[in-house]
């Protein structure tokens, strides 16, 4: 177990960004920490506006820096290829959010809700912004409803 909280620390500390997949587990640390949560709907290996949200937003440094301390991450991801199948109760998960969060079935969709699961601001397809931009929205609702 130890080990365990070592990893996860360093991969807090030293990597990118961690996308939770679990939206229970993300709402009880969005509690304890008092953050928001970013949700963000994807086909990770089909839906092209998906794949640039990840490279051009959620991969970069301003995006990641800024999300270490202030943002919980849930990636629902709707892959297509066999080779990325999600076990099932993964897409029972998966499934479930998009029925309370994205019930029109949207790619990418990305949400940003408080620790109770109230959506705050919403992003529908691929955001028009850099992630300077992206990341100073946030910040501004997240100062908004404070």
């Amino acid at each position: 177990m130890k080990i365990l909280s070592v990893l996860l620390f360093s991969l807090l500390m030293f990597s990118s960004s961690v996308w939770l997949t679990n939206f229970d587990d993300a709402q009880k640390i969005a509690k304890e920490k008092n953050q928001m949560i970013l949700l963000n709907f994807s086909g990770s290996d089909w839906c092209i506006p998906c794949i640039r949200l990840k490279k051009e937003i959620f991969n970069s440094d301003t995006f990641n820096n800024f999300a270490n301390t202030n943002l919980v991450l849930v990636n629902a991801d709707f892959p297509r290829n066999k080779k990325n199948k999600l076990d099932k109760a993964q897409v029972k998960l998966n499934e479930a959010l998009a029925d309370k969060y994205n019930p029109e079935g949207k790619f990418p969709y990305t949400l940003l809700l408080d620790a109770n699961g109230k959506i705050l601001k919403t992003w529908d397809g691929l955001p028009k912004e850099n992630s300077v931009d992206f990341v100073e929205t946030i910040r501004t609702v997240i100062n908004g409803s404070k």
